[in-house]
């Protein structure tokens, strides 16, 4: 049977080899192909303060260099606009991208202008939660909202160095219950797993979401690179999965009898973007310093430096600087992974996708994951079971602590 603790090992060893770019400086950007949808995801780095636990690529608040750096980006996309490329669907994600509501509500007027957008998810703290600017980036089309939240337990909160930058959990909940149904959909995103966290802490994070009825809520398992979790150890203690599944299965009993999954940690009262469009589209290009995109079988990754993302726009370049290409195993077991993280995969469709490939390349993994329980075949597709989210979830847990183990590689270069 195929163990928890088994498959954190094999997943740690298995993201660190498949992460590893093979191409490093002026790297060519990727072409848009016929037929595939696109989604653009724009990085804001900068924060008013930095969060002693994430792994993002981030910069402590500069007005003047914030300022150039989204003249920048309006740059970019106006790039990738002239490399053919049109995104129906925009992620604006950081840091924390509303630190200049002018200059935010001003590129996206250039995103409108130049793609056919048709939703925008952004990503802010409860600090910005304020009419002034959250009526700027709603009338400036802004129809998903996500709120870093975290905990709401006030102990939790002064660990983690927020209290004192968003307020207690009681100020946090008041300030999001003022923009329920103010966008079309208001996200919450939690996290679980910290050291110090009990039962009767996440127990509380549980009731103030039900009670808010909050329109969605991601649950994200404590995720941090080698560096952060050495940061992390010193302010919480040493940090264990061996609470994790309980927690989980605590989070998704309490959830589901109001909410669906979105994912395997994303619950949703209606239909909706989510945070990890990975899972909705297949091909997405990132925008800014630190983004990643994956299109044309390959990761790209933007350079991490903001004055070297804001001297390679200057000239006329993209500041593409990584670039690792898939091999077609890399690829099946890549979309078999986001794919399930949805909790269902078609089968037609992905093995048109692979020419017939899709479930002979993965002869060793699928056995494995239908004698554990993990999946069935339900109706023509592929889905997870209860076991099975939780599998993928350390799935996705150790895929995201690679990519950040990667980020602050990049960053000790800079």
């Amino acid at each position: 049977m195929l163990s928890e603790t088994v498959l954190t090992k094999i997943l740690k060893y298995k993201f660190s080899k498949t992460l590893l770019f093979d191409k490093f400086g002026e790297v060519d950007p990727p072409s848009p192909e016929a037929g595939v949808n696109y989604l653009l995801y724009v990085h804001i780095p900068f924060c008013e303060e930095l969060c002693p636990y994430c792994s993002f690529n981030r910069y402590p608040f500069e007005k003047e260099l914030a300022q150039n750096y989204f003249r920048a980006l309006k740059r970019e996309v106006r790039m990738y606009s002239d490399q053919g490329f049109d995104f129906g669907s925009v992620y604006i994600g950081g840091g924390t991208p509303t630190v200049l509501p002018n200059e935010l509500t001003d590129l996206i007027s250039e995103l409108k202008t130049v793609f056919s957008v048709k939703e925008i998810s952004l990503e802010t703290n409860p600090n910005h939660l304020i009419s002034e600017i959250m009526t700027a980036v709603r009338d400036a089309g802004v129809n998903r909202l996500s709120v870093g939240v975290q905990s709401f337990d006030d102990g939790l909160l002064k660990r983690m160095e927020r209290f004192h930058k968003y307020g207690s959990g009681t100020e946090i909940k008041e300030r999001l219950l003022q923009y329920m149904n103010f966008f079309d959909t208001l996200n919450v995103d939690m996290i679980f797993n910290f050291p110090t966290q009990t039962l009767a802490m996440l127990d509380l994070d549980l009731k103030i979401i039900q009670a808010i009825k909050a329109d969605q809520v991601t649950f994200y398992p404590l995720m941090v690179s080698d560096i952060t979790k050495k940061d992390l150890a010193k302010r919480f203690g040493p940090i264990s999965y061996r609470q994790e599944k309980m927690f989980y299965n605590k989070i998704a009993n309490e959830l589901e009898a109001e909410y669906s999954h979105g994912t395997a940690w994303c619950f949703s009262r209606k239909k909706s973007m989510i945070d990890e469009y990975i899972v909705d589209y297949d091909e997405y290009i990132g925008a800014g310093s630190g983004s990643f995109g994956y299109a044309n079988g390959a990761v790209f990754a933007n350079t991490f430096s903001v004055p070297d993302y804001i001297g390679l726009i200057d000239q006329g370049k993209f500041p593409v600087f990584a670039r690792k290409d898939f091999s077609l195993q890399d690829k099946v077991g890549y979309d078999f992974m986001m794919k399930l993280f949805g909790t269902s995969l078609n089968i037609s469709e992905i093995e048109a996708k692979y020419n017939g490939l899709f479930r002979k390349k993965l002869w060793k993994e699928l056995p494995i994951f239908y004698l554990s329980g993990a999946i069935q075949n339900t109706n023509g597709s592929i889905k997870l079971t209860r076991k099975g989210r939780y599998f993928w979830v350390i799935m996705m847990r150790e895929f995201f602590t690679g990519v950040n183990n990667f980020r602050d590689l990049c960053r000790k270069q800079i």
